[in-house]
């Protein structure tokens, strides 16, 4: 029997209760739906509300229940939804102490405390797995501060950086992304219960005993708003699609700079697949996994801002699709960061070919231009002089570093010889000195500060 067929003459129809039911999804929240009601039952024994033997009585049919679903000896069925399921499964076994839980609360507010408890956790694990792919980013970072690669812009080769410099990018990404689950958190720890189904109780609670019990840290101000808030489940999904954007990133690179073209680095076998025709293929087909199912995150973006859209006070129906999207978001972003940190971890650099492709496209010509301010000309006479350099060398089928000193001389008698050493990738990186910069020591710096700030979490 539903919770509110009372009213009714008439069971639902098959169809319709098919339609209508949540539980095939929402059954991820029993351990939330047990612990908030168990929280709600102590409360309501510490008002008074509750006999000490109620109280008694159903938090240790809740913990019985709780213990048989995660031992797998109940299954979770039979029901409109979880929290129907745990009050029937309630009753059946304590009989009307049971029925007395669902005092002084709403499905409503029960629906949101229960899904907001779900939330808070997923956003600790996510915390945790965006950890830890930081920390492969520092170990890959600290490998890479010997070595100089191409930095591109416009996907051309613009100046050659320092490899470690190249990760920490990475990891400042996903620092962002840590700190705003860190701060969606603390934003999102708000308790609606007590909230009822919209307009409060008249029974005499104490929410902060609640609140207390279940750890949040404040209590709902407004009823109307608690039970129709869906705010947090929107910010969880789009803090998750700016991890996948970045991931998508990391995987593009990844993608490019393992093919035969580039051939910077090396994904290792157990992570890469083949050609069922095409015997001497090896594909990153998880990287281009990773990179698609970014769409499907943004996808559940989408979906959860409608469902919130044009929604008048408080709660409605439509509310109920809100935990698909974000149970499918969590699961996407913790395989993909899982997948691609244990992928990242085992990839290998071809130090020398990202070291002979660094100084490729004429990547040091603003070298040559910096070189000629520092001798006192305007920058861009600088640049003027250099371009004509670079169309010396495309004509000539010469790199700027292969030119010899009477050919600088051509362009310019400032030149002198130190010319022919400033012009090679790694001095062009060692350079760059400034904060975030290319050089070892800038890179070493960066390094220290990402850790530093890692440990804020």
């Amino acid at each position: 029997m539903k919770l509110w067929q009372g009213r009714f003459a008439s069971p639902m129809s098959a169809d319709a209760d098919a339609f209508n039911e949540s539980l095939s999804f929402d059954k991820k929240l029993y351990r939330a739906d047990i612990t908030a009601s168990k929280a709600h039952a102590e409360m309501l024994g510490k008002c008074s509300i509750l006999s000490d033997e109620d109280c008694t009585k159903i938090q240790n049919g809740l913990d019985a229940i709780l213990a048989d679903i995660e031992s797998g000896t109940l299954e979770i069925q039979g029901a409109e939804d979880i929290h129907s399921f745990v009050e029937g499964e309630l009753v059946s076994r304590i009989g009307d102490a049971g029925k007395r839980l669902h005092t002084a609360r709403s499905r409503n507010d029960q629906v949101a405390t229960d899904f907001r408890l779900y939330f808070l956790n997923s956003c600790d694990r996510a915390a945790e797995l965006l950890k830890n792919i930081i920390s492969v980013l520092v170990s890959r970072a600290r490998e890479g501060v010997k070595y100089v690669m191409p930095g591109f812009t416009h996907l051309r080769k613009a100046q050659p950086i320092n490899a470690g410099q190249y990760f920490n990018a990475y990891s400042e990404m996903f620092l962002r992304d840590l700190d705003r689950f860190h701060t969606l958190k603390k934003r999102g720890s708000v308790m609606p219960l007590g909230s009822a189904a919209l307009a409060g109780t008249p029974y005499p609670i104490d929410r902060e005993i609640t609140r207390k019990l279940l750890g949040f840290e404040a209590i709902s101000q407004n009823s109307l708003d608690a039970v129709s808030d869906r705010d947090f489940a929107a910010e969880y999904i789009f803090a998750a699609s700016l991890v996948m954007a970045h991931l998508s990133r990391l995987c593009e690179d990844t993608i490019l700079y393992t093919s035969e073209e580039f051939g910077y680095w090396n994904i290792p076998d157990e992570y890469s697949t083949g050609s069922s025709i095409m015997p001497q293929k090896k594909n990153p087909d998880l990287p281009e996994l990773v990179r698609g199912k970014t769409g499907r995150v943004y996808g559940h973006l989408t979906s959860i801002l409608t469902v919130i859209k044009g929604l008048p006070l408080a709660y409605n129906k439509d509310l109920q699709e809100d935990k698909e999207c974000f149970f499918d978001t969590e699961t996407t972003l913790f395989s993909c960061l899982s997948i691609y940190t244990a992928l990242l971890e085992k990839i290998t650099l071809n130090v020398n070919a990202m070291y002979e492709a660094a100084g490729g496209g004429y990547s040091t010509a603003t070298d040559v231009a910096d070189y000629l301010v520092g001798k006192g000309v305007p920058f861009r006479d600088a640049h003027a002089i250099t371009g004509k350099l670079v169309r010396y060398c495309i004509e000539n089928d010469k790199p700027l570093f292969a030119l010899t000193l009477d050919e600088f001389h051509g362009a310019s008698e400032l030149f002198c010889e130190d010319i022919l050493q400033a012009v090679t990738p790694r001095a062009s990186a060692e350079a760059r000195n400034s904060v975030g910069g290319a050089s070892k020591q800038a890179v070493r710096k960066a390094i220290n500060s990402i850790v530093y700030r890692l440990k804020r979490y």
